[in-house]
């Protein structure tokens, strides 16, 4: 590596609109070390295609030095732009074999950016669980309700991956948290318990790890756990802790304890089937081994 590159950058990306064109936002998130930045933005008026090359050219032009860097973007427009299209573009005065070139003025500031730095472009499945590209897409959506003075959707403060696992009579559950740059990972077990209480209980003790107020999104591939807390939870609870058949409802005393940890925080539960984020998977093993001392 040049002497000049004091280490490699990574740079997550994202822009869009609702609807395109239309209001946009961009966001990038620059990473050095145990250093963590985040950057975004908004244009009233703008495009999908505009938005991605601003957040790319943004977070380049926060880097104070010549730098290494690997930028990550699910767009395959600016990856391809610059990987395959952009060499033509310039030999040509920065026009399309076809004529005009769309967005002409960010793509000469980004090809002036580029030879400043080392640059590996990669391309990321958007919206597939990856940790920092669903962060990037939380914020550059934030920034585009910012424009209407509506209150935009909560980003997320913390995180929360919860998978579980039965041996026989024993259940073990294991819960990765991620909070303020941090992240541990939580585990439990109990005899003569399903799966289901054992999501819950999970959940309620990661919850409770976390300080009260934040922002929290618990992943999970339990439908009993996420329906619980979105759905059945209010009406258990008007009901006097019975089902809409009238019986009690099971598992109630960790049901309980979840409610409370949920009240003194503000919990999603993005739904996560067919898309299931790398760490429950990796999780899985985890939930095993609690099991197996349960």
């Amino acid at each position: 590596m040049d002497s000049e590159f004091l280490g490699t950058v990574e740079i997550w990306t994202d822009g869009g609109c609702k609807p395109n064109p239309g209001p946009g936002g961009w966001a990038a998130i620059l990473r050095y070390g145990e250093t963590e930045r985040e950057l975004s933005g908004a244009d009233p008026a703008t495009t999908n295609n505009r938005m991605e090359l601003t957040a790319a050219i943004r977070a380049l032009e926060a880097l104070q030095r010549r730098s290494a860097v690997r930028l990550f973007t699910d767009s395959q427009y600016l990856r391809k732009g610059v990987t395959e299209w952009l060499p033509g573009w310039i030999l040509r005065g920065f026009r399309r074999k076809e004529g005009v070139l769309q967005n002409e003025d960010l793509w000469r500031r980004l090809s002036e950016l580029i030879r400043l730095h080392d640059i590996r472009w990669q391309w990321v499945k958007g919206h597939a669980g990856n940790r920092w590209n669903e962060r990037a897409d939380q914020l550059a959506t934030a920034a585009i309700h910012a424009q209407h003075g509506a209150a935009p959707k909560p980003v997320c403060e913390a995180e929360v991956f919860l998978r579980v696992a039965t041996a026989g009579r024993s259940g073990g559950w294991a819960a990765l948290v991620r909070h303020g740059g941090d992240q541990k990972v939580l585990t439990g077990s109990a005899q003569g318990v399903t799966s289901n209480a054992l999501d819950v209980l999970g959940a309620a003790e990661a919850l409770e790890r976390l300080p009260e107020g934040a922002t929290v999104a618990v992943y999970t591939g339990s439908d009993y756990l996420r329906n619980g807390a979105t759905k059945w939870l209010p009406a258990w609870q008007k009901r006097g802790w019975r089902t809409q058949e009238g019986d009690p409802v099971k598992n109630r005393d960790i049901w309980e304890r979840l409610a409370r940890a949920m009240a003194k925080r503000k919990v999603e539960w993005p739904v996560c089937k067919g898309a299931a984020p790398p760490e429950l998977k990796e999780l899985g093993k985890t939930a095993a081994e609690a099991a197996g001392k349960g």
